[in-house]
């Protein structure tokens, strides 16, 4: 029997409110104008699952929200996009985890977050079998997800995922040297591991895409993709199989989240069955269409529009990715 669904995020699932231009703070009671302001639902997971869904894939957000303004909007967006959100846990004592974003002329985003109900949510034994009935369960945001990580259930259900035959993806948030723990716990469990090259860097305090991606192999990790920004992004499986794949070169408008879904379109390509590096292609289309807007996945909108974007910018497409429309 097929899962019902093709797509579950667990974790970071946050509230934005993001602006641009932004080159500097009001000084004292001043104000300064921007051009654009709006609101996202962005997150290791909440950006992830909206680009999947997008994608057509059949999508769960697993994750917290606290009982506010904030929360109620997460949900209502989650599922103006399609996406299930029966196991979102509104987590008393916690605001929804929430984010102002200065976004800068150059696409950069300083940020000033607010942690919440992130920290608070639990996935009980009663929800195992239901949150694992998906093909790939993403887990984003380890480092912000106290309870699940310091209980060890995030372990646990990543263990479980992988008996089960689900395919796992995995994503941290930020990370310090201090997260290596938490995450050397997931990565036996781990058939691709997302961080970002600063984020490997941090964990591992080495450099060089190739001492960052073997240092988490060695750790249990099948497979490592960093991502490396406008440099494109560094894939290393443990069967010896690398490669460096360059980013779609856009028009900049804000990169809050571009990581983020480049994990949902990866996963578009892990679902249709399609080799690692059009899955990356996917992943790469993903995260430069979502530059182009304000907010993340502003600038994604389907799987066939965003196919029709790689065959723009990329005179060799091949043809793995025509024949996954049929």
């Amino acid at each position: 029997m097929s899962p019902r669904f093709d797509y579950t995020a667990v974790g970071f699932i946050t509230f934005d409110a993001l602006c641009r231009p932004v080159t500097d703070i009001a000084p004292a009671g001043g104000t300064y104008f921007v051009d654009e302001l709006t609101l996202a639902v962005s997150g290791a997971a909440g950006s992830a699952v909206i680009v999947a869904a997008k994608h057509g894939l059949r999508s769960r957000a697993v994750g917290g929200v606290g009982n506010d303004d904030m929360g109620d909007w997460v949900l209502q967006k989650l599922a103006h996009y399609g996406v299930d959100t029966t196991h979102m846990q509104r987590c008393p004592g916690f605001t929804t985890s929430s984010s102002l974003v200065t976004t800068r002329p150059d696409g950069a985003r300083p940020a000033l977050h607010k942690r919440g109900a992130t920290d608070g949510f639990f996935v009980a034994d009663s929800q195992i079998d239901d949150v694992l009935d998906t093909k790939i369960l993403h887990v984003g945001g380890v480092g912000l997800m106290n309870r699940m990580d310091d209980s060890g259930r995030t372990e646990e259900l990543m263990r479980e995922a992988k008996r089960r035959g689900v395919i796992t993806t995995l994503d941290i948030y930020a990370s310090t040297p201090a997260d290596l723990l938490k995450v050397e716990r997931l990565l036996p469990h781990t058939d691709y591991f997302l961080p970002s090259e600063e984020e490997a860097q941090a964990l591992s305090g080495l450099t060089g895409h190739r001492n960052l991606a073997q240092f988490l192999i060695d750790r249990g990790a099948a497979c490592v993709i960093l991502t490396l920004g406008a440099d494109g992004a560094y894939y290393q499986h443990r069967n010896g199989t690398s490669f460096t794949q360059d980013a779609y070169k856009v028009e900049v408008v804000c990169t809050c989240g571009c990581g983020d879904c480049f994990n949902g379109g990866f996963a578009t390509g892990l679902h249709y069955g399609l080799p690692d590096e059009d899955s990356m292609r996917l992943a790469q289309a993903s995260s430069a269409q979502n530059a182009t807007g304000l907010g993340s996945q502003a600038g994604v909108s389907t799987y066939q529009n965003t196919l029709e974007f790689i065959q723009r910018h990329v005179a060799h497409n091949k043809m793995h990715l025509v024949r996954a429309l049929g």
